[in-house]
């Protein structure tokens, strides 16, 4: 993503709409999109300010509050496969993709491997 605009060029915008000149000018005029305008113009209106809203962030992890069940399921079952647990984690309601669960798994080190020369 691209940084917004700085809240100086949003306050003579939305300065230039309010003493009576139209959007399409004040765009054209200040090299800035007409829906830039009309959306800082509504937010100045709502909010009395300018600045933009927050950008970004992380998304939570679906699987955190999950981790004694699905490490209590390897330590059970030590020969399930992602495909397995991302079923079991369906069948209680947590709809996930198997992609899903191994970066689980990688990321908080519950690793498990399947040897067919071990017993």
């Amino acid at each position: 993503m691209v940084r917004p605009y700085s809240n100086d060029l949003r306050e003579r915008v939305v300065a230039a709409v309010e003493a009576g000149e139209t959007v399409r000018t004040v765009a054209k005029r200040f090299g800035v999109a007409v829906s830039s305008v009309v959306k800082w113009s509504r937010r100045y209106r709502e909010t009395g300010n300018v600045t933009p809203g927050k950008m970004g962030g992380h998304r939570r992890r679906v699987l955190d509050p999950h981790r004694s069940f699905i490490e209590a399921r390897i330590e059970e079952t030590p020969h399930l496969t992602l495909h397995g647990l991302k079923d079991e984690l369906a069948a209680r309601g947590i709809m996930v993709s198997h992609h899903t669960v191994w970066t689980f798994l990688r990321r908080e080190g519950l690793r498990f491997k399947k040897n067919t020369v071990r017993p």
